[in-house]
């Protein structure tokens, strides 16, 4: 791949799915820039990692849900490196409650850090990308798939991916390239909050059609690829990275609903 020299910025960048294209951009060669909200000491860790690899490394303390804050990162992150070629929007927060529970500031909180936020770094990170760039968003089943507790996250993760074909037309002319990856389950410690009820199919919690649940990592080579040369025919798509869990759900909703059609 053709990613050294790159710099990024990677927004929840310190933990979980983050970190790992943190790091996955890093030993490619990429300068990274890592958002964090309240672990600064969790994004200095990775910031050192990072350093041993021979690229540089700049932890930002960011809140996403504050339109100021997100302005006053940008001005750091012009001030500090003068460009940015990739952004990786994977900052995501939510309220675990079923549509009936939940009250407007946990819905506010969801769709401001998980939606409002990719469009305020997407217009701000634009604005850095003076020689084309990339932007990647991370979503997740749940934007199509109708999960327990998941209502405000899934909606919000709609709206991601609607911005995204959104932006991959209007940025195209500055060059720059917009996707999505949406993710199944990934087995990291936030995914424990949403797959807890017990009434949840097994195969979205547990395994997989590759046998195993999706690694951080998983999601992280996808990110890279994306942010290649490689991916330069790709345009506002959404890549699915589930190891076919969603194939088995679906056959599942129709075995339910008593399979097929009649004529």
């Amino acid at each position: 791949m053709t990613l050294k020299g790159k710099i990024a910025l990677i927004t929840g960048g310190s933990r979980g799915i983050g970190q790992a294209i943190t790091l996955k951009l890093a030993s490619e060669g990429v300068d990274v820039i890592i958002n964090c909200l309240r672990k600064r000491k969790a994004a200095e860790e990775v910031a050192e990692k990072v350093r041993e690899m021979g690229v540089k490394a700049h932890p930002i303390r960011a809140n996403l849900a504050e339109p100021e804050k997100i302005e006053e990162m940008f001005v750091e992150i012009r001030e500090k490196f003068g460009r940015l070629d990739i952004l990786v929007n994977n900052a995501a927060s939510g309220i675990a409650r079923t549509a009936m529970e939940l009250e407007y500031d946990a819905w506010d909180w969801t769709m401001n850090v998980n939606a409002r936020a990719a469009l305020l770094c997407s217009q701000q990170a634009a604005m850095l990308m003076t020689n084309g760039g990339v932007i990647i968003n991370i979503s997740s089943l749940g934007s199509k798939l109708v999960t327990p507790v998941y209502t405000a996250v899934g909606v919000s993760k709609a709206a991601l991916e609607a911005l995204t074909r959104y932006l991959a037309v209007e940025l195209a002319e500055k060059k720059i390239r917009v996707n999505a990856v949406s993710a199944a389950a990934v087995e990291t410690e936030t995914v424990k909050l949403y797959t807890s009820d017990p009434n949840l199919p097994r195969s979205i919690v547990s395994t997989t059609l590759a046998g195993r649940m999706v690694q951080p990592e998983d999601i992280a080579n996808t990110v890279t690829f994306l942010c290649s040369d490689q991916a330069e025919m790709i345009r506002g798509q959404v890549i699915v990275v589930d190891g076919g869990v969603s194939l088995t759900l679906m056959s599942g909703m129709q075995s339910a609903d008593g399979g097929g059609t009649s004529g």
